[in-house]
């Protein structure tokens, strides 16, 4: 679907999104609440879900609201369902829901690591899968993936997440060209964020880790100080922009701009540049803390 083909906004449009409990899933929901969509809003979270929907309903005629956890295929395929049958129709699921792990590969459990995957990877391929139907059926259709910065770079300690990310979009691309050769209404965008003002890594579990002698405190104090540099309303607002001009990619953040370019220009080399980029970054939190 070519972008002069869809609306200039939102009015109307049904739009479904997980991991709408907090963070860019909340300011995604309260943005397209105020261009006038539909709301079907999910998260495991259910506090912060439904403080998300109280916000929403003040803009909203009806917003629809379930507790999901995206790591259940059954429970995407039937919310899905049940969000086609309350509204009619579905015109965009953003897949946001996610989480995060830091370990090195050896450290890591497989628990912790089939954890990680089927939420960031299977909550987005099904929660993809699952609308695409609804989608197709309607006037017109949109997929939002959220990937990551780590889905086009890689960084030490994050294997899990670096194979989720990687994995959200290589299959969004992938759907993309089929999306294109089968389809005139439905299209799907990939968000590349890099450091959101947002609550996973606060979240996230943490074991042991390769040359990273900080303590978890530490680790989320620099990110949240140092990294985090933009709000998720900004975030959100720079991906409904994206996907009304049906990018491919969406890239989220200066930091995720020069992170591509550098993987680009450097593909073989990056790494190097990381590790030692990380090793001043380490030093440098060792100093202040000891200060």
């Amino acid at each position: 679907m070519s972008a002069s083909s869809r609306p200039a906004d939102l009015n109307k449009a049904v739009v479904a999104i997980t991991g709408a409990g907090s963070g860019i899933g909340r300011a995604l929901a309260v943005q397209c609440a105020r261009e006038g969509a539909l709301l079907a809003l999910s998260d495991i979270d259910e506090k912060g879900l439904q403080e998300t929907v109280d916000y929403c309903r003040k803009m909203c005629p009806d917003v629809m609201s379930d507790r999901l956890d995206v790591g259940q295929r059954d429970e995407i395929y039937a919310w899905a369902d049940k969000v086609n049958e309350h509204f009619g129709r579905v015109n965009v699921i953003i897949n946001n829901a996610g989480v995060s792990l830091a370990a090195s590969a050896e450290a890591m459990s497989d628990e912790d690591f089939s954890w990680l995957m089927d939420i960031n990877f299977w909550g987005v391929t099904h929660g993809s899968r699952a609308f695409l139907p609804h989608l197709r059926a309607s006037e017109w259709g949109h997929i939002i993936n959220i990937s990551s910065l780590f889905g086009l770079v890689s960084m030490p300690n994050q294997t899990a997440y670096n194979a989720a990310k990687f994995a959200v979009r290589g299959f969004s691309e992938s759907l993309r060209m089929e999306l294109l050769m089968s389809s005139d209404n439905v299209s799907i965008s990939c968000v590349h964020p890099g450091g959101i003002k947002t609550n996973i890594v606060n979240n996230s579990k943490m074991g042991e880790q390769v040359g990273m002698q900080l303590s978890e405190a530490q680790q989320k104090k620099h990110f949240n100080t140092q990294l985090a540099k933009m709000t998720p309303e900004r975030a959100a607002q720079i991906i409904l922009t994206g996907m009304k001009k049906d990018r491919s990619r969406i890239l989220v953040g200066s930091d995720a701009k020069a992170l591509d370019l550098l993987q680009r220009t450097l593909p073989a080399k990056y790494q190097n540049i990381v590790v030692k980029i990380i090793g001043k970054m380490k030093n440098r939190i060792e100093k202040i803390t000891a200060a």
